[in-house]
């Protein structure tokens, strides 16, 4: 980079972090450092909500999933608006009228002690090792731009996040996700906006979509119902909606956002303002790394995105052989280059049998690269057995430091920072309150004054920290990290949002059934991820079921008894 790209990058983060700090100066409470006062209106509540979820996985895997699998991944998302109605007539109401810090409160009044640590328990868990993802993501970019000890940089980017969030709290981080959307929505804009320009003379926007369905890039709704495909239309609908449900309703990290609402009406708004907004960013996202896909269609690619691996190949015993696979590689991308040239010709000619042919060639020659490319994974596998031989999460990081004009790098690096500053800080303060709340409190000590919690809570952001940045450590093996914190979620999101809808809405189980119900739920889903029995979406409404159905059941036994 630069020296105006850091400059840019430096001057966006400082002004974000100061921002934040000085407008929640004034936070000395347990009310106002978890809950920001309950003061915030319905935009900032909803822009709040939205950057918690748009972390710097979001900004670097979701364009390397277009890029590598298309645009059906958004169908993830179709179940989020059906989830923010119910939500807001449901869940909203409940928790803003008992005033709860924590989703998890409502449990113990409806069932007992055990539910409650039981259910708090499996989201620290959860959102733990989550937030060890989100950790990694961006230490990837400096570990890439600099060469950098990627554990070093894990430390690095937890801990900036920990400082200011200790400091100022939930109201700080409300208040620094505003400035993080601007900056998000401004720098993705105008990425999108460049790479299409980048494309040659006579290729525009509506040509490139073209080119990209013919790639097979543009598969974005799919009606065929599959329990063992990934993404399709009922999958995201059904499955989506379990697992947005349980996100929103039961994660703290989000609930935690919603509570700040001035006002049950405000809370609402702000949900539903996520529930209208986020599938279309999604989708300009991933049309991102799609339009980044058919920017390398007509200009050489890398044959491993990640350069760093590259590299140390190139100093290896192996750098022979690898530069035998780079040769193939350049022939192949040259001969891609001229099928797509003749492809686009077809097409505005619309010459029909031309464009099979060109598409059937194509398709030949992207298998030959694949070929190319396993040849190189294999020998970074030899050359260095820890590697991270999946390349999703560095192809749009690539693609930036490579093409974007300086200043506008800086700026994007800033954007992935800012997001992954805004989910990991949310997720910080959630698993503060959880434990401070639902652990501490309740178990440990319940007759403190409120500055001995606001103590024990920043201790406990601090404790949580250092937990995630150890897992962030052991991140790098998990491949697409959009879809590995995705599927972490629902192995524990669909028995939290069962336990909810038995409290919710099945008033004749008791505490006794829902926490065993609860226990042998997760079991079943361990084991059906573990068995690969189904897609990992359809595990979040098995989780709920089987909760409730268990539940019901060991209530018959127990009343029996």
């Amino acid at each position: 980079m630069s020296t105006i790209d850091w400059g840019v990058l430096i001057a966006t983060l400082l002004g974000v972090i100061v921002y934040g700090v000085v407008r929640s100066r004034n936070s000395r409470s347990m009310d106002d450092y978890l809950l920001a006062g309950q003061s915030l209106p319905w935009y900032h509540v909803g822009l709040s909500v939205m950057a918690t979820q748009a972390s710097a996985i979001t900004f670097l895997s979701a364009p390397g999933q277009g890029f590598s699998d298309g645009m059906r991944f958004v169908q993830f998302y179709f179940g989020l608006p059906l989830a923010m109605v119910v939500l807001s007539v449901t869940f909203v109401p409940i928790f803003h009228k008992l005033k709860v810090f924590t989703a998890y409160e409502y449990l113990e009044s409806r069932f007992d002690t055990r539910v409650r640590t039981l259910t708090a328990g499996l989201f620290l868990l959860q959102r733990g090792l989550s937030t060890g993802l989100s950790i990694y993501a961006p230490a990837i970019i400096l570990s890439t731009i600099l060469g950098w000890n990627i554990y070093w940089t894990n430390l690095l980017m937890g801990g900036i996040v920990l400082i200011y969030t200790v400091s100022g709290g939930t109201k700080a981080i409300s208040y620094t996700h505003l400035q993080q959307m601007a900056i998000v929505t401004f720098a993705m804009a105008l990425a999108g906006y460049l790479t299409v320009k980048f494309l040659p003379d006579g290729v525009g926007f509506v040509d490139a979509l073209h080119v990209a369905g013919k790639a097979g890039r543009m598969n974005l709704i799919d009606l065929k119902f599959d329990a063992n495909s990934r993404y399709n239309l009922w999958s995201g609908l059904i499955g989506g909606f379990f697992l947005q449900l349980s996100y929103f309703g039961t994660d703290q990290s989000q609930v935690g956002r919603y509570l700040t609402g001035e006002t049950i009406s405000q809370s609402r708004l702000g949900l539903l303002m996520n529930g209208l907004l986020k599938v279309p960013m999604q989708f300009l996202i991933l049309l991102v790394g799609v339009l980044v896909f058919v920017f390398y269609q007509y200009n050489p690619s890398p044959v491993f995105f990640n350069k760093q691996e590259t590299e140390r190949l190139k100093s290896s015993q192996y750098a022979q052989p690898y530069q035998i696979a780079e040769i193939k590689h350049q022939n192949l991308t040259a001969q891609r280059q001229r099928i797509v040239a003749d492809m686009q010709a077809a097409l505005q000619a619309h010459d029909e049998v031309a464009q099979e042919a060109a598409v059937v060639n194509l398709h030949q020659t992207d298998e030959a690269l694949k070929t190319v490319k396993q040849d190189v994974v294999k020998l970074i596998q030899k050359n260095n057995p820890a590697a991270d031989t999946n390349d999703v999460n560095y192809i749009f990081l690539r693609f930036v430091l490579d093409f974007l004009p300086h200043g506008l790098i800086g700026l994007l690096i800033a954007v992935i920072f800012s997001a992954s500053m805004g989910s990991i800080a949310a997720a910080y303060s959630s698993l503060a309150s959880t434990t401070v709340v639902d652990v501490y409190k309740r178990l440990v000590r319940n007759d403190g004054d409120d500055a001995h919690y606001l103590s024990v809570s920043r201790w406990a952001t601090v404790g949580w920290g250092i937990f995630c940045i150890i897992v962030a450590q052991f991140a790098n093996q998990l491949g697409s990290m959009i879809e590995a914190v995705n599927i972490l979620g629902s192995l524990f999101y669909g028995v939290i949002l069962g336990v909810f809808v038995v409290a919710f809405y099945v008033k004749s189980i008791g505490g006794r059934a829902t926490f065993w119900g609860a226990l042998i739920a997760e079991v079943f889903v361990v084991l059906s991820w573990y068995l690969n029995l189904t897609a990992f979406l359809w595990l979040n409404v098995i989780g709920c079921l089987l909760v409730v159905g268990f539940a019901w059941l060991l209530q018959q036994v127990f009343r029996n008894n």
